[in-house]
Order: structure tokens, then sequence, then C-alpha cells
């Protein structure tokens, strides 16, 4: 069932309108970086303009690029973004270096798509991929179809170094594009809830956690392409992920979000996201025995940030929305009302930030539902919607079971640099304190690693890694 406050229609109309008055007062990074890798021309994307990695003013950035090999993939659908239509390969671990002048949090974006070439056999891509001391993908193979591998990693450097390794010298490694981009300052604050069974504690040092973005879901709306986003980011329609569709109902609001200092900013998320949601709605006197679940495969072994947003956009008037949350059937918010939350404002949006640990079951699960206090006649749940994270392991693992420094000794000192045994002692030397801190103060595995974690992460990211090819 559908509630529109306007027609679907209308209300797409109004989403482009919308977007063009958004890009007027949008968010310019410092740090702005978009290499169309492989390509002899410049590739225009969305409105921005991706640099070829063979041009002089991206000289800079790609380390050796004689080592490397630059393909036109061959029978590529026109219809496709002209960055997938040409790839740089790698057949030894080679590095791109970025500048960076804004210390923080920065995106980095990789894109992939299969390779169709005379030269090259995508069955013999398998490679790894590291930013700065992080490994972000292990044993990667590229996409059937296009996508984009997008992370969360804070720089306190003065460089960003991206380096693909082949996993074997049988294999190699390729790539489609890459984007770097520094990153708003509320894009992730330092402290969210941690999720302890039926437990909530503060879970701080957030920032400094290297995050690898799995979902990112547009509750009851359609997808949301980067070029009607803030942040050129991509939000999927949520019905992969909903349970059951029974009973919930759509929203579509045509008015103007209403943001405010303190909440959710236009960069944490765009009007396209909070101008839709999915309602659970009571048309009598009795509340509905129903919560509205999405389910999420994980991975087991990893913490995921869950980050959930709310916008008001159904209720006629403030103080009529009570609704509980729940994620992996954990009570996370009970009772919860945005009016106080957002401010006493309708339209107005909020998000909350959760730390949940992937468990056996493959599955992280988010919920809305009426609460106690919901009222009849009234809306009793609402979300707009979902982002997932995962966090990276106490070794600077975002993927897979190796360090960065254990990757690169697989390869001869000849083509890694001196620095590899140095940064494979270094992971030792981290295993070793975290299996010896865990012996001494025989506690779980969360509690410390906010304080940490960031630290260790912080001291290593002032040594680069050198690649020599």
């Amino acid at each position: 069932m559908e509630t529109p406050r306007t027609s679907p229609t209308f209300f797409i109309l109004l989403l482009s309108l919308s977007s063009l008055s958004v890009f007027s007062v949008s968010f310019s990074p410092i740090d702005n970086y978009l290499v169309d890798c492989g390509s002899n021309v410049d590739a225009a994307v969305d409105n921005r303009l991706f640099i070829s990695d063979s041009s002089r003013a991206n000289s800079h950035v790609l380390t050796s690029p004689s080592r490397s090999k630059s393909i036109q993939v061959r029978n590529q659908n026109p219809r496709l973004p002209q960055i997938y239509h040409s790839a740089r390969v790698f057949d030894r671990p080679s590095k791109y270096v970025f500048k960076i002048r804004d210390r923080g949090t920065h995106m980095v974006r990789l894109h992939f798509y299969q390779l169709n070439s005379s030269k090259f056999v995508s069955d013999d891509a398998q490679f790894h991929v590291l930013v700065n001391e992080y490994v972000v993908l292990s044993n990667f193979s590229g996409c059937s179809n296009p996508s984009v591998k997008e992370f969360l990693i804070w720089v306190d450097t003065e460089k960003l170094v991206t380096t693909f390794v082949p996993a074997k010298k049988s294999k190699f490694a390729f790539v489609n594009a890459i984007e770097v981009i520094s990153a708003p300052k509320d894009l992730i604050l330092d402290t969210a809830q941690f999720i302890n069974g039926d437990k909530i504690e503060n879970f701080d040092g957030l920032t400094k956690q290297a995050l690898a973005v799995m979902y990112r879901v547009n509750v009851g709306g359609l997808k949301v392409t980067p070029f009607n986003d803030t942040l050129w980011r991509t939000w999927l329609p949520d019905d992969e992920f909903l349970k059951s569709s029974d009973g919930l109902e759509r929203v579509y609001f045509s008015g103007r979000i209403r943001y405010q200092s303190g909440g959710a900013s236009r960069e944490v998320g765009p009007d396209n996201v909070y101008n839709t949601a999915r309602v659970v709605a009571s048309k009598n006197a009795s509340i509905l025995n129903l919560n509205m679940t999405w389910e999420f495969p994980v991975m087991e072994g990893y913490k995921y940030l869950v980050r959930l947003h709310f916008c008001d956009i159904a209720s006629i008037s403030l103080g009529l929305l009570f609704f509980n949350v729940y994620v992996n059937g954990n009570l996370v918010y009970k009772d919860l009302d945005l009016s106080v939350l957002a401010g006493y404002s309708l339209a107005s949006p909020f998000y909350a930030d959760f730390v949940a640990e992937g468990d056996h079951s493959g599955v992280l699960s988010v919920s809305v539902g009426p609460s106690n206090r919901s009222l009849g006649y009234a809306v009793d749940g609402i979300l707009n919607a979902v982002e997932i994270m995962r966090m990276n392991k106490s070794r600077g693992i975002l993927d897979g079971e190796l360090c960065s420094g254990l990757i690169l000794k697989s390869w001869p000192r000849g083509n890694i640099g001196v620095l590899v045994p140095f940064i494979a002692a270094v992971c030792l030397l981290l295993s070793l304190s975290v299996f010896m801190h865990r012996r001494v103060r025989n506690s779980v595995a969360w509690s410390k690693l906010p304080m940490d974690v960031p630290e260790f992460s912080s001291k290593l990211g002032k040594q680069q890694i050198s690649v020599k090819l």
C-alpha cells in the first residue's frame, strides 16, 4: 500500500528540481581526486571529470606507469560510463599516491568491471588492495557488472597510498577508476552505541576506524544515483532486503526537508533519501502488532556500523509518533520520539549510529515497530534509510585474514621495497600485543578496540609503504 503526499510521477519531478537547488550549495571537498585508469583521455561521469592516469596532470599519482599496462575493453556497452571502457592492469605490486591536504576521513571508491581483452583473461584476475596500512580487498577477482567498492579511511599523513598486489605471480590486478575525496567533518562522528546483548554502551574512537560500505539503502524510495547525492553516493531501493511488505505503507513527501544544526546534514543524507519512507500506521484505535524488518547478509567475525536515518514526513502533527527500534533482535531504542530528537520540527532528519557484531547466522537485521506509547489513528513506526559498514579488525583488516605486511612479504624484496619486513614485523607484534592484552584483561574483544586500535593505526599511518617497480 502506498500513501503518497503527492503523486509518484510528480514526486520524481520534484526530486529532480530539488537536486538542482542542492548542487548550487553542494559540498566542495579540499581533496578531490577522480582518476580514469588506463585511459588516454578524460571522462565525464555524472557532471564530474575523471582525469586520465596517463595525463600529465596526474603524472604524480601513478608510480612507474611504464611497468603497468593500459587496456581498452572490447565490445563494451556504449551506455556504460566511459570509465568502464578502459582499465589499468598490474602484474606486480603497484601503487597510486595521492597528496592529502585535508587530514581526516576520506572516501575512497574503487571502480571495477570484468575485463574483456585479448591480452588478459578475466579468470586470471586475483589480487589484494591496500589503502595505506588497511587491507580493503583480499583475493578479489572483479565483478561481472560495473561495481564500486567504497571505503571510509582516516588519513593523518600527507599521502594516501592505494596499492594493488596480485595474489600470485601468475595472477594480475586491475582497476577501472579511483576516487579519493575528503569527507565532511560531520560524516562520521566519534561515538556510537555498542550493542552488547541487552545492554547498550558507548563505543568511542569510531572516527579513526576504517569502514567498508556494504549497504546503502533508500527505504521506500527509488534508486538515488551519484548525480542526485551531495557526496556522489548510490542508494539502492530496499525491496531486496525487506522481509515482508504486508501491512506496510510507502510515504512520499514533496515539502522541504528541514536540516537543523546538530542533526543530520544534507551531506549525511540528501533530500532524495529523507523524502521517502516506509511506515507502520494504525487505521483505527487498535495498534498494529507489526514490525518492519530488513535483513542484510554479513560476515561473521567483524563489527558493523549500522546507521539508521529517520525523518517524520508522515505525521500530521508533533507528538504523535512513538516507536521501538531493534538491531539483531535487540531493543536499541524504546519509545523513540522523533519530535524531541528532531528539535520539535516535522520533516527534520535525525540519524543514529550503532555498532553490532556479525554472528554465525550471517544476517544483520533491523526492525522498527509500535511501542507501548504508540497511538491509534497515527503512524506507529518509520524508517527512511539504512547504511551498514564493515569495521576493520585489529590488524587493519577489512577483508580476508592477512595484514598488509604479510601480503607484501609474499613478493620478492626487490619488488616491494625495504619497508616490508618492518611492516610485517609490526603486524606480528600487534597480533601478539592483542593476544597478551586479552589474556591479561580476560575481557571481551570489543572493550578496548576503540581506544587501542585507532592509536596504533594512527602511528602506522605515518609509515608509508614503499613499492618499487
